[in-house]
């Protein structure tokens, strides 16, 4: 991993917590809250919304996604690594443009319209275009966030970057 940036705050660690699971949880999602919920951000001039439902154990769902991994949605298993970045997503997302180790480029993904936000090839946001049908409102949701380790998707991702997306 190659030396963060001085608008990236530093990792959260489970061992900050002296390992308590529950208080580092709280800890991790009180910081996703006030990132993402209460100061929302912006990207591309519009509203970065977190997915809501399910709400499971008080949190949205969107939280879940960026501090967990899994397919189904019920059994999905806490990510330390994820965790750890939850102060990361913000940043990325507001930084995009204008800090030159995040790749921003477009894809498709079945009828969805997704920007991807690649911080230093290690670390992912994906957001997707939205539109409210009772009023035609632009926003951008947050689909997950994660790390990217394994070289066959850093691969994959380079491919999609590099011919330019959508």
């Amino acid at each position: 991993m190659s030396e963060s940036p001085a608008w990236l705050p530093a990792l959260m660690l489970l061992s900050d917590y002296d390992g308590r699971w529950n208080a580092y949880v709280e800890a991790v999602y009180a910081r996703f809250k006030d990132d993402m919920l209460t100061n929302q951000p912006k990207f591309d001039g519009m509203w970065v919304r977190s997915r809501r439902d399910p709400i499971y154990d008080g949190k949205y769902a969107g939280f879940w996604h960026c501090v967990s991994e899994g397919k189904d949605e019920a059994e999905r298993t806490p990510d330390l690594r994820r965790c750890e970045r939850i102060g990361w997503l913000r940043p990325v997302i507001v930084e995009a443009h204008a800090a030159e180790e995040i790749d921003v480029w477009r894809n498709q993904r079945q009828r969805d319209t997704r920007r991807l936000l690649w911080f230093n090839e290690e670390y992912l946001v994906v957001l997707a275009e939205r539109t409210r049908k009772r009023d035609g409102f632009q926003y951008m949701q947050l689909v997950t966030a994660y790390r990217t380790t394994e070289e066959s998707r850093k691969e994959k991702l380079r491919k999609e970057r590099d011919s330019g997306g959508v």
